[in-house]
């Protein structure tokens, strides 16, 4: 099994062109075209990454944000350095850790810690995948509602949201979450997702601190 994988990750173009032009995985090819797509970030945005190991999407938030810019990743493993971004060991769960990064979002010229606040936060975490795909999917969806917290917690209004999570039972609700606190929400999946995946891109924009009144839930849509 783990040779067979090891052998379609060495034919997968993707894979090829990330160690081909540097990048620390294929990941990053996703964030660059969800970017493209639906202009997540620019030049000078601050980006936080959340499960950024081992630092892919991190790399393509760079490329964009530039100089002027700020991203700050977040993991429990410990990430190779790659400045200028700033990475933090820890859960992004805890208070302490979201305290971290806004200390870190208040670079010269950002504000106070206190005020500092993320234009973007992305995730591309996923759970170790057991084989049962009820239980994997469902780890997906908590996963994901830890990072929606999280994005809570560090957004400034009108913020916007990127999360991977993998459809099943529990995704309607998720989305339901996620557009209580959004104005604009879609479901994506970009070309570099391996067609055999389960996992899409829910992107958000317009974040407001004041949860939305209820929607129905309209059919999804992938573009």
């Amino acid at each position: 099994m783990a040779e067979r994988w090891l052998q379609q990750r060495r034919q997968d173009a993707y894979w090829k062109k990330a160690k081909r032009e540097g990048y620390r995985s294929r990941a990053a090819y996703k964030l660059q075209q969800i970017n493209d797509r639906y202009g997540l970030f620019r030049k000078g945005d601050a980006v936080v990454d959340l499960g950024c190991a081992p630092g892919g999407w991190t790399q393509a938030a760079l490329e964009v944000v530039g100089e002027a810019g700020a991203v700050v990743g977040v993991d429990l493993d410990r990430v190779r350095p790659l400045p200028p971004a700033r990475f933090i060991r820890g859960d992004m769960t805890k208070p302490e850790t979201l305290d971290e990064v806004r200390r870190e979002l208040a670079a010269p010229g950002r504000g106070s810690p206190r005020l500092a606040r993320a234009d973007a936060v992305v995730s591309d975490m996923a759970p170790n995948i057991s084989g049962v795909y009820s239980m994997d999917q469902a780890r997906s969806v908590a996963l994901a509602r830890k990072a929606l917290l999280a994005a809570r917690a560090l957004l400034r209004p009108g913020g916007k949201f990127l999360v991977k999570v993998f459809e099943g039972e529990d995704f309607a609700p998720y989305l339901a979450e996620v557009r209580a606190s959004f104005s604009f929400v879609k479901v994506y999946s970009p070309p570099a997702s391996r067609r055999e995946s389960s996992e899409v891109y829910i992107v958000a924009k317009g974040f407001s601190r004041t949860s939305r009144r209820k929607r129905s839930l309209r059919p999804l849509e992938e573009e």
